[in-house]
């Protein structure tokens, strides 16, 4: 039950994560508000850990799982903040449901998985036929849309990557403290990189609705969101967890629509066909070939 919760949790946090971030980057610089998101996470977090009495791990295996998780948090979403100002969130949504597959292929040469199939090459050339069809969308409708598709594939990359690395080390620790431990990684990183890149704070620019969404995600979006994803990390496989991002596109372009007026075009709604029917073959063969598998004496 447990799991069941914090996983549909997991989806609903990230289905409005990407219109998040557009919002809460509309008039706060991106470093910024990733800064700000984190800090209040990490404040909150620690405070949690206070309460409940938590351990923190610092030794040798516990820094290294926070180093790789902060490879998401940070490369991962900051190069979607920067790319919420070329793309339509639904596109960024779409984008992110591409991560099963690179997830799939950095966990065959990093752990050892079973080698792609042709079902599974089929299905991943399918998913991205569909990601080009949306990609050639956004082309047409803002030139410098390429920007954005440029950012957010940095960023799909560092997410996978960090959900691989994280399946490597061997460790249990309460999904709080992975929480805690990997933003402080991450905070410092981001404010180095608002330093670099602003280094201001003009803050009778900042508007309330993305004061009040930096807010949310810091609270829901990385507190509650990344302590359940770490939590199901350690208690589902690493393609369990990637069907996540099959459902949150679905969730996240009509998100975009009703509340942020993006269009839904038919290429779009083609486009999204095809990643999602990409995605669901790819796991059904990643089914398959854990049920052939012979049982562990």
């Amino acid at each position: 039950m447990k799991v069941a919760i914090a996983y549909l949790t997991v989806v609903l946090v990230w289905s409005t994560t990407p219109l998040g971030l557009a919002w809460s980057s509309e008039s706060v610089q991106p470093s910024m508000a990733g800064f700000l998101r984190m800090t209040i996470a990490l404040v909150l977090g620690s405070a949690l850990l206070g309460v409940f009495r938590i351990k923190l791990p610092l030794h040798s295996s516990a820094l290294k799982l926070y180093a790789f998780s902060s490879i998401g948090l940070f490369g991962g979403m900051f190069s979607s903040y920067l790319a919420a100002a070329y793309i339509s969130t639904g596109m960024m949504s779409l984008a992110f449901g591409m991560s099963p597959i690179i997830t799939g292929v950095l966990a065959y040469k990093l752990l050892d998985e079973p080698k792609l199939g042709l079902n599974k090459i089929i299905a991943i050339g399918l998913a991205f036929i569909g990601l080009a069809i949306v990609f050639a969308d956004n082309v047409n409708m803002a030139h410098d849309a390429w920007k954005g598709m440029v950012l957010i594939a940095l960023g799909v990359i560092s997410f996978s990557y960090s959900a691989v690395l994280i399946k490597t080390v061997k460790i249990e620790i309460h999904p709080a403290a992975t929480m805690v431990g990997s933003m402080l990684f991450a905070v410092p990183l981001y404010f180095v990189t608002w330093l670099l890149m602003d280094g201001t704070l003009p803050v009778d620019t900042w508007s309330r609705k993305s004061i009040i969404t930096i807010i949310y995600l810091g609270v829901f979006g990385s507190l509650i969101g990344f302590v359940c994803y770490f939590y199901i990390l350690q208690k589902l496989t690493t393609g369990s967890v990637a069907l996540i991002t099959m459902m949150t596109p679905v969730f996240a372009i009509i998100l975009g629509s009703t509340l942020n007026n993006e269009v839904i075009t038919l290429n779009v709604i083609i486009g999204a066909c095809a990643i999602i029917s990409g995605l669901a073959l790819y796991q059904q063969d990643s089914q398959k070939h854990k049920r052939s598998l012979p049982a562990e004496v």
